[in-house]
């Protein structure tokens, strides 16, 4: 029988007029520690920083509870207000450190998690936290995301996720889920702004030297083309275009030289690499634009003109649909 971990009745503070809000942080295996550690810091500056603000130094708003997941139970190994019965209000399920694919079955943190929603909690992910989530099937029919790299598996793994691998957050109200594997420090400031107001996160976010939440992993998106399909004509096709990135032949051209109709070659090319052959050929462009961008000081234009563009303004939009920003702007950013 699963510890269910939520009562109905509010933990008493020494000062009644301050009410303590419990964060649950979900210990499952193979996690990463780094956040369960990180936000539990980040929580507790927070704290201190929403009471010196209120020249109430010392005491606290949030209490910080670890819960870990061995064998077939949950249950509470670490607590900031050790002794006082629980009252959570969000469960964290943070990062996991190996791949979705070698992630062993959840279902005791899974059924966890349905139990605490049950009661009223918020339900959280970080990362590839969101497949531990997606197996309480709370997230089936909503928007939800999670690391840019492994939004194509959670959709293949659970097809009723809407996955929204671009957006850093999506605060669906009872459920919150967040991207990339440090997104967890997107997470902790979303919420300390939910509960301490906007004044103590900006002022947390300044001590620890971290971007207020970011809206989106756009900018940090890389292309991930696939090569494991076993469609020879096409993989060569793949060569090509990787090779020779400026190339400007017609689809017509590339299907002569794997001698297939236009039909079957773009029929097929999609099948391997569930892309389009011109959208594939869009993103080895501005991947390689953006490693020019990262490593030369050559201009916009000639960067262009080099992965095959003569039209900087169509360059620039491409760049922007796929990447959430401009060339500069992005040329800056990996600069600083």
């Amino acid at each position: 029988m699963l510890e269910k971990g939520v009562e109905t009745d509010v933990p008493k503070t020494v000062d009644t007029n301050i009410s303590t809000i419990e964060i649950a942080l979900l210990i499952y295996p193979d996690c990463q520690l780094a956040a369960i550690y990180g936000l539990t810091d980040l929580f507790s500056l927070a704290s201190s920083w929403a009471m010196a603000l209120e020249g109430r130094a010392g005491e606290t708003g949030i209490r910080i509870s670890h819960w870990k997941m061995e064998g077939d139970t949950v249950s509470c190994i670490w607590d900031s207000h050790p002794g006082e019965p629980h009252a959570l209000r969000y469960v964290i399920a943070p990062p996991s450190i190996v791949m979705p694919e070698k992630m062993q079955s959840m279902t005791p943190a899974s059924q966890w998690l349905s139990a605490q929603h049950a009661e009223g909690v918020t339900v959280c992910s970080v990362c590839a936290g969101a497949f531990v989530l997606a197996e309480t099937g709370l997230i089936n029919g909503r928007r939800a995301t999670t690391h840019w790299a492994f939004a194509d598996r959670l959709s293949e793994r659970f097809p009723g996720i809407d996955v929204a691998p671009d957006n850093m957050i999506i605060d669906d109200g009872d459920v919150i889920t967040a991207g990339g594997i440090l997104a967890w420090a997107d997470l902790g400031l979303l919420l300390v702004e939910k509960l301490l107001g906007q004044t103590v996160m900006l002022e947390t976010a300044r001590f620890l030297i971290v971007d207020p939440p970011r809206a989106s992993q756009a900018r940090y998106k890389a292309f991930l083309p696939r090569f494991d399909h076993g469609d020879r004509e096409v993989l060569q096709i793949q060569h090509q275009f990787h090779a020779t990135p400026e190339l400007q032949k017609s689809v017509g051209e590339l299907a002569d030289g794997v001698n297939l109709s236009e039909r079957t070659l773009q029929r097929r090319f999609f099948r391997a690499t569930k892309l389009k052959l011109t959208e594939y050929h869009q993103n080895v462009r501005i991947m390689k634009a953006r490693q020019l961008l990262e490593t030369t000081n050559g201009s916009i234009e000639s960067i262009a003109w080099s992965v095959g563009y003569t039209d900087p303004a169509a360059f620039r939009k491409i760049f922007g649909r796929l990447t959430g920003t401009t060339p500069n702007v992005y040329r800056g950013d990996v600069r600083v």
